[in-house]
């Protein structure tokens, strides 16, 4: 199914190109989400009227992030929870549990945010964590999971 996307998304496209996605991916994320539309004819004129407004929103979602993250430079959370032998969690540090603590701290993350590509953290010690606030910017943090 071919859709023009709305805002920047990556490893997809850029706000304005026609892309060929999956059509459960186009009708079950990208249109409800309003991140695109069908590429029709209708469609195509209506987003050439409405592209300078999209383009300064997408301007607008930028400079938000970047504001973000300059409050993220050279920052770091501590965790403190339970465990078990050897540093064991006693369940786990996911991207909830990171997100809270920054929200807590003063920084609005939200979940969604939290990049943890190696997954949950199990075991107490330092690790890096990338916070991704927008397609563009990308910022890395320090968490420190610790024994209570």
């Amino acid at each position: 199914m071919n859709v023009i996307l709305l805002e920047r998304i990556n490893n997809l496209g850029d706000l304005g190109e026609e892309v060929n996605v999956k059509s459960g991916f186009a009708r079950n994320y990208l249109l409800p989400q309003g991140i695109a539309v069908r590429a029709t004819e209708d469609e195509r004129k209506v987003f050439q009227e409405r592209r300078a407004e999209l383009e300064a929103a997408a301007t607008e979602k930028l400079s938000d992030a970047e504001k973000r993250a300059i409050a993220l430079e050279d920052h770091s959370i501590t965790i403190v929870v339970r465990t078990g032998e050897e540093g064991r969690l006693y369940g786990s540090v996911g991207t909830q549990e990171i997100a809270t603590a920054l929200s807590n701290g003063g920084i609005e993350v939200r979940k969604s945010e939290v990049m943890m590509p190696e997954g949950a953290i199990r075991v107490v010690g330092e690790y890096t964590v990338d916070i991704q606030l927008h397609a563009d910017v990308v910022k890395t943090i320090q968490v420190i999971v610790a024994a209570e």
